[in-house]
């Protein structure tokens, strides 16, 4: 009995004893919330400048140089639709009809209303003639004469209310047939044979011409002076275009149109480029790249492509403080430059930004800097 209560013994402080050491261990592994995470280790770059030249890319979309919409000038129904969806039409040709035979039906009453009017006006005015010899002979009384004047002027307002009639009418009836305004392609109808529609509401279909069209994107406005050159022929280069495929378009463009005036927030300023498209291949909204061939070369800010990430469509770059932390920026990108690339926006020169270990990071990180890894543009 003895013997069995000392290994009880034994056992027990045994027991406490690990248990104690397994409650220190486990507060040193719990210590680690408390403490302050660890720094990551990246690589970083000076924001530098560099001579740029070569061919710069912007991003563009194509758009008509006339598109309108058409829509129904009178009310009524569509009785004719002469052109099939998506189809070529020339300026002036017919596209909708509505209810040309009541509209034709109202040009007829309107003019018969106004050969009626006449017809009173030339007869009030031989009655006028007749009282106007007996009031010369004192055979009348003045006041029937002054009523015969009256009934002119009445019949000849009468007249002209006729006519402005026929006028409504034939207008009416020359809008009931719709035709196109200039030459392009037309949509997709809206309507369709036998729809009521009312005037000035209902869109009937939408036209835009197609050859030539513009192709329209934003430069930078340190850019303003060499595209001025290039719309007014000082200078000249090569500008093409790079489709969705990644195919290139066939023909050169030419700067068209330079817009009246620079964006206040971002700096930039629309220009619009205007190519040959004989075969509709350049399709009002299609998204594609703008190449331009540099005349000059110039100083633009740079970076390592590989800084910079995309995020819901915006490109941005993780900056470092002083305090070794990285600060999220949103930036512009310009040329692409080989593994480097023209920031237009969002930095400025002497800044330091990361390079490599960018996925490991977020905004406010503490970050080491790995020197011996640390690429810097050229100045």
């Amino acid at each position: 009995m003895k013997t069995n209560h000392i290994l009880t013994t034994l056992l027990l402080g045994t027991g406490l004893f690990l248990q104690s050491c397994g409650n220190k261990e486990a507060g040193k592994q719990g210590a680690g919330p408390g403490m302050q995470a660890p720094a990551t280790p990246v690589t970083t770059a000076t924001v530098g400048k560099e001579v740029v030249t070569g061919i710069r890319s912007y991003p563009s979309n194509v758009v008509p140089l006339q598109e309108t919409e058409i829509r129904a000038e009178v009310s009524g129904y569509i009785t004719n639709i002469y052109v099939a969806d998506g189809a070529y039409v020339s300026k002036g040709q017919r596209l909708y009809e509505i209810d040309r035979v009541r509209y034709a039906a109202a040009v007829d009453q309107a003019r018969a209303n106004m050969e009626i009017a006449k017809a009173n006006l030339a007869r009030v005015e031989k009655d006028l003639q007749r009282y106007e010899k007996l009031a010369d002979q004192d055979a009348i009384a003045k006041q029937t004469l002054d009523y015969a004047y009256t009934d002119v002027n009445n019949q000849k307002a009468q007249v002209q209310a006729a006519q402005a009639a026929l006028t409504t009418a034939r207008t009416n009836l020359q809008r009931s047939v719709i035709v196109a305004p200039f030459s392009g392609n037309i949509g997709i109808s809206q309507v369709r044979t036998g729809a009521l529609v009312s005037a000035g509401t209902t869109l009937l279909n939408t036209v835009s011409s197609t050859n030539p069209i513009a192709v329209e994107f934003q430069i930078n406005e340190k850019e303003i002076p060499e595209f001025t050159g290039l719309q007014t022929g000082k200078s000249s280069t090569k500008i093409n275009l790079t489709l969705p495929d990644g195919s290139t378009y066939g023909s050169l463009g030419r700067i068209s149109t330079i817009d009246r005036a620079v964006d206040p927030q971002t700096g930039t300023l629309k220009v619009r480029a205007s190519f040959d498209n004989p075969a509709n291949t350049l399709r009002a909204g299609l998204n594609l790249t703008l190449n331009v061939e540099s005349t000059t070369a110039h100083e633009e800010m740079v970076i390592p492509y590989r800084a910079i990430f995309e995020q819901l469509g915006t490109f941005s770059v993780y900056a470092v403080s002083d305090s070794s932390t990285v600060d999220l920026k949103q930036v512009s990108l310009g040329q692409k430059l080989g593994d480097k690339v023209v920031i237009t926006n969002g930095l400025q020169v002497g800044e330091r930004i990361v390079v490599d270990g960018v996925a490991a990071l977020k905004q406010g990180a503490k970050i080491v800097e790995n020197n011996n890894a640390n690429a810097q543009p050229k100045k």
